[in-house]
């Protein structure tokens, strides 16, 4: 970092002053493509999502190259590299004007996207000419560079008119050019270079600089600039499609609209380098996502028309925002966006101070992935939906995420730096007069936990265990038949009436798997936070929302598609149970019998989708509710079904499960952990290597249970599969459940390795018989496939706790044997429910690989060939890391097999 000293007022105007004209030039040409993209959209006939992605291309290369640019700054200089990176844009830019087909559109903006990368490479140049008071300011003021957005909207309209859109490339791109040449000879070179070149230092090598990339808050400061810029970016790409197509405006009026929030969204930013200079970073980011969730709120609601019953008869209303008032409110959001850039970049140079470009470089290419990922989101929501307004309420969601997380982080700091006298205070300021420390605290919390003391476990602990895990065990279950009801309510929308197209149902298929394997990656962490037993409460408890909605929404054919989808996403919830319930448990029992214990609980839990698969077909044949349940609906064959008692079957039981989890189970004082100390699994390899070894076992369970009936009716269209679907899941849950012991008994490691071994012999004899045509084959080796998952799914949950076991001590030598063991279960309880999250992805990943091999080749077997080729990868894995002679476990569990009473199973 530079100081005032090392350089004179006149060459630091003289670089903030360049650096600044020629990102505005970069900016401009980078945001071409939402003016002159609505004359290629026009020309080549494009749709939304490929309108989408044509806009969104630039911004994709113009993110990814930052960290390189940043890099290549840091030791080149900025000078050259941003007059080169100049040059090559505006070459690029001239070239689109070539193009003929979609393709080379594409292909060419592309290399216009390089013009996005400057923006790290004047930040890693500016910040050098200064030092860290005056910072906040410079950069500001470089970043006010944006407005080019805004030249481009003002401009580009009126060049377009007059010569077309070609003209529009010509011009830019000249400018670009001409500016790329003046700034290698006006601009000098930053005085750390200088220096660097005077004494021979070498420049810091790629190790060094991208070392700091391994910490969570460079991350979470990436996550704040996937808002403040790509929301930018994209809004500034969308917005004159989005005016033209819901305000009936002309291309100028929709870009002098659009060009307002590129204008307020770009000029602020030097004000809110002085405001993070003044206030703090910190008290800025605040202000820029409070606000900013209270304008995309609004933004994102859409015109909707009422009609309440009065006493005097229907009162009818209407609500709207015309379009001056939406000019408004996005001139407002682009001020405070304005705000966030400059204060999330006030905080890099502050914390990383040597490593500016590299640092800075990944952060901008996060938050330029932002410009690439959000318009494309935008068009597939807006095709999915049919809403305009579905931008703003992904952005809305995407806002309360990012001030979710910073204020917890905040939260977690203060913690840590007055942890104790924190915890003296009650829970609420209106409990401080009657709060008594030690008389008033939360019942239920376990202050001494000492599951491998065998006198302890003898005496009290295997009780308490037990008792938290049967009341665990049907929590889990229920989560598992909520998450797969949707499966069982989308197949027979159509029968009663809904008029959804195959593309709609599909979508609505997926997304609880989505939804559900992306919340268990959040789940992961909540129980050390929270506490096991409010988490399980709070989770299971969640349920009644998809339940109730799934109840009621089926019983009007009107009810929007977006409702379907708000239902399929909260089904999700279900889905996201399962790594905060695995979580949990594994902190109640020892070493010993934890491969046990998690084996029946996610074994009886993943009986969900069995039970559901059974209940529910019965339960919607009648009206077990009676009156209070609703009418039926009738069949286009003259039948009736009761479709809303796939939803309000389960609300009793959630009720139970629910009241049960806040009386019986109990919190463990020493499971606590912040999200900070918990997210030292990112670093461990083996966190890694276990989600792919999970997703080996329960990515198989999973996928194949979502994807077998359809499978089997494809293939064997003869047979009636919704006779049998029930039976794979069956037999997977039941395994895992019955076969835990095994891995306690002979180490989870083997059986892990022979599993596999068994799998691809499995998937082998189903690939055999599909070309055979023999569903006697077919079906006896998908039964002994999801058998063997089940058996994977506990042996490799068995392995964690004893990986950590071995790792912590060599890791993390200084702890002492109390703190190593809190650390093992704590870093053991995150592993198995983070690698639950990933391997649930396979609800969704393992039907579209049958879609798309059926697709590209009319049958499934490739994608089956697929599946066995990645099992040879996890038997590689098993075998090379944790079970050859001299592999990590090999030594461990041979000195198990060996000592046959070593574990008892918890039956």
């Amino acid at each position: 970092m530079q100081t005032v000293a090392t350089a004179s007022r006149a060459d630091q105007t003289r670089a903030l002053s360049l650096s600044t004209i020629a990102f505005t030039a970069c900016f401009a040409v980078w945001t071409i493509f939402s003016i002159i993209g609505v004359a290629i959209k026009s020309e080549l006939g494009l749709n939304d999502t490929q309108f989408g992605l044509l806009v969104a291309t630039p911004i994709l290369t113009g993110s990814v190259t930052r960290l390189f640019l940043g890099v290549w700054t840091e030791k080149y200089g900025g000078r050259l590299v941003f007059s080169g990176q100049m040059i090559l844009t505006a070459m690029a830019t001239w070239a689109l004007t070539l193009a003929d087909t979609y393709v080379m559109y594409l292909i060419a903006a592309l290399g216009i996207g390089l013009a996005g990368g400057s923006f790290i490479i004047g930040v890693a140049y500016v910040s050098r000419w200064y030092d860290a008071g005056r910072q906040g300011t410079a950069l500001g003021i470089f970043g006010a560079g944006n407005v080019g957005a805004a030249v481009t909207k003002f401009v580009a309209p009126f060049v377009m008119v007059a010569y077309g859109w070609h003209g529009v490339a010509y011009v830019w791109a000249a400018g670009l050019a001409i500016i790329g040449v003046l700034f290698f000879f006006l601009a000098k070179d930053d005085p750390e270079l200088v220096e660097r070149r005077k004494t021979g230092a070498k420049a810091p090598s790629l190790a060094q600089q991208f070392a700091p990339l391994k910490n969570l808050q460079v991350w979470r400061f990436s996550l704040y600039y996937f808002f403040v810029f790509g929301a930018f970016v994209a809004l500034a790409l969308w917005l004159p499609h989005y005016l033209i197509d819901v305000y009936r405006v002309d291309v100028r009026t929709a870009g002098m609209a659009a060009a307002s929030f590129s204008l307020s969204a770009s000029l602020f930013r030097a004000y809110g380098g002085h405001l993070s200079d003044k206030f703090g970073a910190r008290s800025i980011m605040y202000w820029t996502f409070g606000f900013s969730l209270v304008f995309l709120f609004m933004l994102s609601y859409p015109p909707t028309d009422y009609i309440i019953q009065g006493k005097d008869g229907p009162i009818a209303f209407s609500t709207s925002m015309g379009l001056w008032p939406f000019v408004g409110v996005l001139f407002a959001l682009g001020f405070f966006m304005s705000l966030g850039k400059a204060a999330v970049f006030k905080h890099i140079p502050v914390y990383y101070p040597k490593h500016v470009g590299a640092v800075g470089g990944l952060v901008g290419m996060i938050g330029g992935l932002g410009g690439f990922v959000l318009p494309i989101a935008f068009g597939a929501l807006l095709d999915l939906t049919g809403i305009y307004t579905s931008c703003f309420a992904l952005l809305f969601l995407l806002v309360a995420i990012s001030l979710a997380w910073m204020h917890l982080s905040i939260r977690a700091m203060e913690r840590k730096s007055q942890g104790v006298a924190l915890d003296r205070l009650p829970a609420l300021p209106e409990m401080e007069e009657i709060h008594m420390p030690g008389k008033t605290d939360m019942p239920r919390v376990l202050q001494d936990w000492r599951p491998e003391d065998s006198q302890f476990w003898a005496e009290k602990g295997r009780r308490i265990a037990r008792r938290n895990l049967w009341i665990s065990i049907p929590a889990l279950l229920l989560a598992f038949s909520v998450w797969m009801v949707w499966s069982m309510v989308v197949a027979r929308l159509p029968a009663i009436g809904f008029d959804f197209t195959s593309s709609q149902l599909f979508w609505l298929a997926a997304l609880p798997g989505l939804s559900g394997a992306t919340l268990r990656i959040f789940y992961s962490f909540m129980v050390p936070i929270f506490g096991g037993r409010l988490w399980t409460t709070l989770s299971t408890a969640s349920l009644l929302l998809p339940a109730l909605g799934i109840g009621y929404a089926v019983q009007n054919p009107e009810t929007p598609y977006l409702i379907f989808l708000v239902l399929a996403l909260l089904c999700g919830f279900g889905g996201g149970n399962f790594a905060s319930s695995m979580a949990n448990i594994g902190y109640f029992f020892p070493k010993a019998e934890k491969g046990n214990a998690l084996a029946l609980n996610a074994g009886l839990g993943n009986l969900g989708v069995s039970v559901m698969q059974f209940l529910v077909p019965l339960a919607i044949t009648v009206g077990v509710f009676g009156a209070m349940g609703g009418a039926p609906q009738e069949l286009t064959d003259g039948g009736q079904l009761w479709m809303q008692n796939a939803g309000f079957v389960w609300v009793p039981f959630i009720l139970l499960a629910t009241i049960a989890a806040w009386l019986g189970m109990n919190d463990i004082a020493d499971a606590r952990a912040s999200f900070a100390d918990q997210a030292v699994i990112f670093g461990r390899k083996h966190n890694w290597l276990m989600c792919i070894l999970y997703t080996g076992t329960f990515g198989s369970f999973i996928g194949y249970s979502a994807g077998f009936p359809l499978l089997t009716k494809l293939a064997f269209p003869d047979v009636n599969a919704l006779n049998y679907v029930f039976l794979g899941p069956l037999v997977g849950a039941l395994s895992r459940a019955a076969t835990g012991w095994i891995s306690d008994r002979f180490g989870g490691g083997r059986v892990t390795f022979w599993t596999f071994a068994a799998m691809i012999m499995a998937t082998f004899g189903v690939i055999l018989f599909l070309g055979l045509g023999s569903f006697i084959g077919f079906f006896a080796c998908f039964m002994a496939l999801f058998f063997l998952t089940g058996v994977g799914n506990a042996s490799t949950f068995q392995m964690i706790p004893v990986i950590m076991g071995s790792e912590v001590p060599r890791l993390m030598p200084h702890l002492s044997a109390d703190e190593r063991k809190r650390q093992i279960g704590m870093e053991s309880g995150a592993i198995v429910a983070f690698t639950s999250a990933i391997a649930a992805y396979g609800a969704f990943f393992i039907p579209k690989a049958y879609g798309t091999s059926i697709a590209m080749t009319g049958s499934a077997v490739g994608a089956l060939w697929g599946f066995l080729a990645f099992y040879v990868l996890c038997l590689a894995i098993t075998w090379v890391v944790y079970t050859r002679p001299g592999g990590l476990l090999h030594d461990v569990e041979r000195g198990r097999a060996a000592r046959p009473s070593a574990a008892q199973p918890a039956h």
